[in-house]
């Protein structure tokens, strides 16, 4: 009780110095007073009355906005020397409520509801800590140090990708340009101007830029592992490869390596699944998985590839993905690996014939009629392919259909090419009648 009073006292006596120099204006008095005041109730570790001199100072009239700032940093420093989790809390809500509004410290605001998201998920409260941790835009926040607002950015995204809210997932994950990541670390910081806002050091427990990078890229992993989207997944993982570090340490790369080489066979194919391919054979790292080299090989060579002897031979692999980066490839990823086989087949079919029997296209594919039909047809939908099945005499045409001006086009060439043609005759035939006349002559 006589500690309680003497605190009591104590406190009382600073609030009359903190008004003398809040009205006189005076920033680093009613600085050090509001900050003294914090700290005699930390000393007696009187937790109630931390609480409640932080609400009351920071509401007095015409309070200076510097004090306030020192107040609250000055308190968060004590959250980690809390005694249990519910004064923790307790802290952090207070010190939620002052800050809540005030753009001048709106960064600690930022860190406060971090520190709370991350209870509430150990909890077990991930929806809680999610819709707690969207509640902050840091992309508005000048002052903010650009590691620690993707890194908050990066935390919201994993949150939100933990309850299964992909979209909101989404649309946070594209506030952070991927440009970001290749600003050049080593250059010197200008020193600002004056005028310009100073921007804050983040915290020591930022990591660093390009560590952020692979936590963005192995978050979209995630994300786009949802909608089986192999060739976003593919790039992501050519963005982790290309990491110095990554590259540096063979057992970091090989991983990354076979898992762009996996998920390049199952992206459907298109120009930009192409490029990838023909960019990723001319890597010399490639050399270390010759399987893997050869698999991208059979891709690119205009030939028809056995399904069941490409996996006899890759099986094993596939299987040993499970216990490497990333995990496995996915429940359908077999399914959809046979899948592409079969449209590389039927491209490499359309490639070396006009006209083909369903007959013979099935027999090469090793499918069923039914099936080579519906494969065909699927790849005509999704316009990979162009053809056409004359059904009652089992014809496919791979002939590209020509639209009436290419006809009338190819027509006029074809009597131009006829007249030219027609000219130079009847040229060479006066010629030799005029050398035949001469000759008669003589």
């Amino acid at each position: 009780m006589e500690g309680k009073a003497n605190l009591e006292a104590a406190i009382e006596q600073l609030q009359n110095v903190e008004k003398q120099m809040r009205l006189a204006g005076d920033v680093a008095g009613t600085k050090k007073a509001v900050t003294e005041i914090l700290q005699l109730c930390f000393e007696a570790k009187d937790w109630k009355s931390l609480n409640d001199q932080i609400v009351l100072l920071s509401k007095k009239r015409g309070q200076l906005k510097q004090a306030v700032t020192a107040m609250v940093q000055q308190a968060m420093q004590y959250i980690d020397e809390t005694p249990d989790l519910d004064t923790r809390v307790e802290l952090i809500k207070t010190l939620n409520s002052v800050s809540a509004g005030k753009i001048y410290v709106e960064i600690e605001r930022a860190r406060l509801i971090r520190k709370l998201g991350k209870i509430k998920e150990e909890q077990g409260l991930t929806a809680e800590a999610a819709d707690l941790m969207q509640e902050v835009a840091v992309e508005t926040f000048g002052a903010m140090a650009k590691t620690e607002k993707i890194a908050f950015i990066l935390e919201q995204v994993r949150l939100c990708l933990d309850r299964q809210d992909y979209v909101r997932a989404q649309i946070l994950s594209r506030k952070i340009s991927t440009r970001v990541f290749d600003a050049d670390t080593s250059k010197s910081k200008k020193k600002p101007k004056e005028g310009d806002n100073v921007v804050e050091e983040a915290p020591a427990d930022i990591p660093s830029l390009l560590e952020l990078k692979r936590i963005y890229y192995e978050l979209m992993i995630r994300y786009y592992s949802h909608d089986n989207d192999y060739l976003e997944i593919c790039r992501c993982y050519k963005a982790i490869y290309e990491i110095p570090s990554v590259k540096e340490n063979p057992a970091q790369w090989i991983p990354v390596l076979r898992k762009i080489c996996w998920y390049l066979v199952l992206s459907p194919h298109d120009p930009m699944q192409s490029s990838l391919l023909n960019s990723t054979l001319e890597d010399k790292n490639l050399s270390e998985i010759p399987k893997f080299k050869l698999l991208l090989k059979q891709l690119v060579t205009m030939e028809v590839i056995q399904w069941t002897s490409l996996w006899n031979e890759f099986m094993d692999e596939f299987e040993s993905e499970k216990n490497l980066l990333g995990g496995s490839l996915g429940d359908k990823a077999a399914e959809d690996l046979r899948q592409r086989i079969i449209e590389h087949n039927i491209i490499v079919v359309s490639k070396y014939y006009s006209k083909i029997t369903v007959k013979r296209v099935a027999e090469l594919l090793c499918l069923s009629i039914q099936e080579a039909e519906k494969h065909l047809s699927d790849m005509v939908v999704s316009k990979a392919l162009v053809a056409k099945i004359d059904r009652p005499l089992g014809i496919v045409c791979f002939q590209v259909a020509k639209d009436s001006n290419d006809i009338l086009n190819s027509w006029a060439m074809n009597l131009e090419k006829l007249l030219d043609l027609v000219e130079k005759s009847c040229h060479q035939i006066h010629k030799e009648t005029m050398v035949h006349k001469a000759a008669l002559k003589v």
